[in-house]
C-alpha cells in the first residue's frame, strides 16, 4: 500500500483525499476525505482574474489540509487546479500561495486531462461489473465546466465544455449583483440555450449517444441524489451508485428552478455553499439525460479526486 494525498481545487469547491492505494489489486481505502467551499471562481467569467477574498478562502483551506496530510503521513501530494485558475489572468498569485503552503505547485490542467482522471476515479470499481453495460459516459459537472468522457476499460473520447453551475448562475441568473429569487423564465430559457451549445461542441468529439450507462459525478449530481432519496443530511455511502430516474432528475430540477433561496437552503441535505447553484447544477444535468436520451443516471462519489490519488500511487 502506497499512502497519497491528492487534491482537487475546482471552481467552486477545494477537496482533499488521503488514502492508501494498492495497484496491484485496486484498492483504494480512504483515510481522510474532505471537501470545503471557496468559490475560487468568484467572478473569473466576468473579470478574468481571480478575487482577492476568492484567493484567501482557499489559501485557508490549503493550510487546513496541510495539518490534515502531515497528521496521516502522507508519502506523496499531487494538487491539480481546474477550471477557474485555469481562465485567470492573475493565476501566479494563485500558485505562488499554494506552493508556499503546501510545497508542492498545483497543477493547472487542460480540460481533456482533467477528464481522464474523472473516468478513472468513476469507473476503476465499475469495470468489469456485469450490471452496468458499457461504454460508460462519464460526466462531471463542475463548478466552471463539465467533462464528458466516454469509455470501456479505456478513454475513448473526451471532451471539456465551458458550462458548470457556478459560471451559469453567475452568467444567466445574477440580476443587479444578486441571484434570482426565484429565476425567471427568460433567464432559464437563456441558460438552457447556452446549455445545449455546449452539448453541440461536446459531440463534435465525444460521441455522447452510443454510451450505454450514464456515470454522473460532483456536487451537483450527487445533491440531486439525496434530494432524490429525500435523505435527512448528506450520507455519502447511500448516495454512492444510488440511480436516479430522468422523471425524477426532471421534477427536482423544475422544483429548484421555481424555488426560493430559503426553500432550498432548508433541504436537509443541501450544502450552504451549493443553495444559489444547484439548480444550474441540475438542469445541466437533466439537459445531458435528455440530450442522449438516459433513462437514469449512476450516481458517484468517486471521481476526479480518485483519479488524482490514483495517479499518485
Amino acid at each position: 500500500m502506497t499512502r497519497v494525498a491528492a487534491i482537487d481545487c475546482g471552481t467552486n469547491s477545494i477537496r482533499l483525499l488521503v488514502a492508501d492505494c494498492d495497484p496491484a489489486t485496486g484498492e483504494l481505502v480512504d483515510l481522510d476525505r474532505r471537501m470545503t467551499i471557496v468559490r475560487l471562481g468568484q467572478g473569473v467569467d466576468r473579470t478574468g482574474r481571480l478575487a482577492p477574498e476568492a484567493l484567501e478562502r482557499t489559501f485557508a483551506a490549503c493550510r487546513e489540509y496541510a495539518a490534515v496530510i502531515k497528521e496521516h503521513g502522507a508519502e506523496r501530494l499531487r494538487f491539480v487546479a481546474t477550471s477557474a485558475s485555469r481562465d485567470a489572468e492573475n493565476r501566479d498569485d494563485f500558485v505562488r500561495g499554494v506552493l508556499d503552503i503546501l510545497g508542492v505547485e498545483p497543477e493547472v490542467i487542460t480540460g481533456d486531462q482533467e477528464a481522464e482522471f474523472s473516468f478513472t476515479g468513476a469507473t476503476k470499481e465499475l469495470t468489469g461489473s456485469d450490471h452496468l453495460a458499457r461504454p460508460y459516459l462519464v460526466v462531471d459537472i463542475g463548478g466552471g465546466s463539465t467533462e464528458f468522457v466516454v469509455g470501456d476499460d479505456h478513454v475513448q473520447a473526451a471532451r471539456s465544455v465551458d458550462v458548470g453551475c457556478v459560471r451559469m448562475t453567475e452568467r444567466h441568473l445574477v440580476q443587479d449583483g444578486a441571484v434570482s429569487d426565484p429565476p425567471t423564465a427568460a433567464q432559464i430559457t437563456a441558460m438552457r440555450a447556452d446549455i445545449e451549445a455546449a452539448l453541440d461542441l461536446a459531440e463534435q468529439t465525444v460521441p455522447l449517444r452510443e454510451a450505454r450507462t450514464l456515470v454522473g459525478l460532483a456536487g451537483s449530481v450527487t445533491t440531486v441524489s439525496a434530494i432524490a432519496q429525500e435523505l435527512p443530511e448528506y450520507d455519502s455511502a447511500a448516495i454512492h451508485h444510488s440511480r436516479i430516474s430522468r422523471e425524477r432528475v426532471r421534477e427536482i430540477t423544475e422544483w429548484l428552478l421555481r424555488s426560493t433561496h430559503a426553500e432550498r437552503a432548508a433541504v436537509p441535505s443541501m450544502h450552504p455553499g451549493r443553495v444559489d447553484v444547484i439548480a444550474a447544477g441540475a438542469l445541466v444535468l437533466l439537459s445531458i439525460m435528455e440530450r442522449i436520451g438516459a433513462e437514469e443516471v449512476v450516481v458517484s462519489e468517486h471521481d476526479i479526486l480518485d483519479g488524482i490519488a490514483w495517479s499518485v500511487a
